[in-house]
């Protein structure tokens, strides 16, 4: 306002007109000249703010207020914020700003500011584009009942898009496998494979040393079978995108379940599949450098034959083998008499089914339990996978 004086002086002797006192002003004309008839009323610029003591016309109601409040007492306790905002507005059709939420929560006494500052980190450039490396991870919690089971999450470096995510009561070689299928069979064959050195992923001769591309696991075998590059971490700090989902995951998910009243894997697994992963992939996944996808097309042989593992055994004389003490009965065959002491191999997959291969030649499917499955029991998972 001192500015003010000094600008209206020099105005009202001429030396400026309107469009250069309100150009030294920084305002527009017409504030110029609403300004000037205030001070010509007044005799003065201390003039008080008109806005001060007056109710803002975009205020939310009391009762708006009580609502999310009550909301977040009785219902949605142990959601951070950010997660309580976006959830409210998927499942409740709520318009207001996180801001707000943070403000109105904070006042009634529910939540309490963060911490700020951390130490300073270098980020990891992402792939420019899609496909070109996949991540995948496992974390331990307790995701949802009282017992705690494995996440296992599949997801795109370049745009932390999640293509596969499941429950499982621990991980493992098959939950490996699976997540490399749901991931090829939705987006395509990928370039390269990102891990930790998990005993499922590489053969590691000393703890904490190199791994041993040489000796590969069942998933490595897989891997290089489909052309895919397998790469190792060395760190925690190298997997820090992984990481720093399950981080969000963990804040988020449980308190969902738990308001779902879920308390079985199948279910929690349908809300994951159904639910979840749709809002998740809405709200985190970001835009890659390069528009052009390095995902193509699967082409060759059935991916359920290759991401499986894989075992070879001697039939005995009564043509059978046995399997993780399951005796597999093999059935008679147009191509041979009988099978006895030919090597065999047994492919195990993802879902405890398996199947007996004599070099291409399938001789029999079974169930996880050993007994053969019949064509229509084939064709039906086939047509549901």
């Amino acid at each position: 306002m001192l500015k003010f004086d000094n600008v209206h002086e020099r105005y009202q002797d001429g030396k400026l007109d309107c469009e250069g006192a309100a150009e030294l002003l920084g305002v527009n004309v017409r504030t110029f000249l609403r300004w000037r008839d205030k001070y010509d009323v007044t005799k003065c610029s201390a003039w008080s703010d008109g806005r001060v003591g007056r109710r803002a016309s975009n205020r939310a109601s009391d009762s708006e207020v009580e609502r999310i409040t009550k909301l977040y007492k009785e219902k949605y306790q142990g959601f951070n914020v950010k997660h309580f905002h976006s959830y409210l507005c998927w499942e409740e059709g709520f318009s207001l700003s996180y801001s707000w939420v943070k403000r109105t929560l904070a006042t009634a006494g529910l939540v309490l500011p963060g911490k700020q500052g951390g130490e300073h980190r270098l980020r990891r450039p992402r792939r420019p584009k899609s496909g070109m490396m996949i991540h995948q991870d496992a974390s331990t919690h307790n995701w949802f009942g009282e017992e705690n089971c494995d996440l296992v999450v599949t997801l795109d470096d370049a745009t932390s898009e999640i293509t596969s995510a499941f429950f499982c009561p621990q991980e493992g070689t098959l939950s490996s496998l699976r997540g490399i299928r749901e991931t090829i069979e939705t987006k395509g064959l990928f370039c390269s494979f990102y891990t930790d050195r998990g005993s499922h992923y590489f053969t590691t001769p000393e703890a904490g040393g190199k791994v041993d591309k040489a000796n590969p696991t069942e998933v490595g075998r897989a891997l290089k079978q489909l052309g895919i590059n397998h790469i190792a971490a060395y760190s925690p700090q190298a997997r820090g995108r992984s990481e720093r989902m399950f981080g969000t995951m963990q804040g988020r998910l449980p308190n969902e379940l738990k308001t779902k009243e879920v308390t079985t894997i199948e279910t929690a697994n349908d809300y994951l599949r159904n639910t979840y992963l749709t809002r998740h992939n809405k709200e985190f996944m970001c835009k890659a450098e390069d528009e052009n996808t390095a995902y193509i097309p699967y082409i060759g042989q059935p991916l359920k034959d290759i991401l499986c593992i894989k075992s070879e055994r001697k039939v005995g004389k009564d043509n059978t083998v046995s399997y993780n003490t399951i005796i597999l009965q093999i059935p008679k065959s147009e191509h041979r008499h009988h099978f006895v002491d030919a090597v065999v191999t047994v492919n195990h997959y993802p879902d405890d089914r398996m199947a007996l291969f004599y070099g291409h030649l399938c001789l029999a499917s079974y169930e996880a339990d050993g007994k053969i499955m019949t064509q229509k029991q084939e064709d039906k998972i086939m047509k549901t996978a």
